[in-house]
């Protein structure tokens, strides 16, 4: 079973609201140097625990190694290494002429905006590692920062909240972990910026509270990206690529293909194409292999998720508690626009909209 959390206690919420606040109006967080250090730092965060993220991604997201490495850890690892660059981007530079106010000789100077919020998905280690990295290097958003994990990953959330307070400045950057009730609690804040990524549902109320404390806000929401099939293109290497794309993460980013237009008479040799496809990627089906992320999602009903997605599913271990699932990925033919347009983006599914009014 995984870990339980131990949530935060809304009297520790406002210490670390005041305290974050106090360090911010103090300055601390504007040397370069001090930037530098800290972006030094979650490198080496990273970098010494690498294993242990691997295999806390693993148990909440049955993620596989080389998927943990190659979507989520290598490439913030990699990102740290421009540190040395934050000296050149930081500097001041000059504002575009213009003849009214060229007499003034304007000048745009990079600041941080205060304290921030960032509340990470469930689905993704590297949003909140990359985001991290993101606040000390960016001025623009250089901050101190609280940090709101997902608590649907109970074993990543726990290696987080242990980690930064090793690592990083603890006067700088905090991490609340709790689910909705300390959500609540943190939006009753003014921020200086939020960030959020996750569903559309979910934004809309995280929006309205920003809007009742006058907090800007940035979102980062799932999409329903389509695909649009030529008949004379190369159907093999368009259905590895679109797979691949669909079963990353589990189909669970942003820019994971959700439906496909494809002429009708072209219909069936692509859908025979993915299926190809999914069985050299899966060769003893995707609800047996280790080599595919789990889906997991709090907000749906099993049921329901199972005959929108998929065919098939398997828990990700009989005897969890977890809610993290595996889906068969299917395609579905002649799929009418009005239709998936209507329904949020789809985990684990490929439609095909077939009809001759749609393409």
């Amino acid at each position: 079973m995984a870990p339980e959390l131990k949530f935060m206690m809304f009297e520790e919420i406002n210490e670390i609201y005041s305290t974050l606040n106090k360090t911010f109006r103090s300055g601390k967080t504007k040397p370069i140097a001090f930037r530098k250090v800290q972006i030094l730092q979650l490198a080496y965060l990273l970098q010494d625990n690498l294993e242990r993220f691997k295999e806390a991604l693993a148990i909440d997201l049955g993620r596989p190694p080389l998927e943990a490495s190659f979507l989520e850890l290598d490439s913030t690892i990699s990102d740290c290494k421009t540190y040395d660059r934050v000296d050149k981007w930081a500097q001041t530079k000059k504002a575009p002429f213009n003849i009214k106010f060229a007499a003034f000789r304007p000048v745009i100077r990079k600041e941080p905006k205060g304290v921030v919020l960032s509340i990470s998905p469930s689905a993704h280690l590297t949003t909140l590692c990359g985001l991290l990295f993101d606040l000390l290097l960016e001025p623009l958003l250089l901050a101190t920062v609280v940090l709101k994990p997902s608590g649907l990953c109970p074993t990543i959330s726990g290696l987080i909240a242990e980690l930064i307070p090793k690592y990083l400045d603890n006067d700088v950057i905090r991490v609340v972990l709790g689910a909705v009730p300390e959500t609540s609690k943190l939006m009753e804040y003014q921020w200086g910026h939020i960030l959020y990524t996750g569903s559309g549902r979910v934004a809309k109320i995280i929006g309205i509270a920003a809007a009742k404390t006058l907090s800007p806000i940035s979102l980062e929401l799932g999409g329903k990206p389509l695909v649009v099939i030529d008949a004379k293109c190369d159907f093999k290497i368009a259905a590895r690529r679109i797979l691949w794309g669909k079963c990353a993460n589990a189909g669970q980013t942003c820019i994971a293909p959700d439906y496909v237009l494809v002429p009708r008479p072209s219909e069936d040799a692509f859908v025979k194409a993915l299926k190809d496809a999914h069985d050299k990627f899966y060769p003893s089906g995707a609800t047996t292999t280790p080599d595919l992320s789990l889906y997991s999602d709090s907000e749906s009903d099993s049921d329901t998720e199972t005959a929108i997605v998929g065919s098939e599913k398997r828990k990700q271990d009989p005897d969890s508690d977890s809610d993290a699932e595996v889906f068969e990925a299917i395609s579905r033919k002649k799929i009418k626009l009005e239709d998936v347009k209507e329904t949020e983006g789809i985990t684990g599914e490929l439609s095909s909209a077939g009809d001759e009014e749609s393409i």
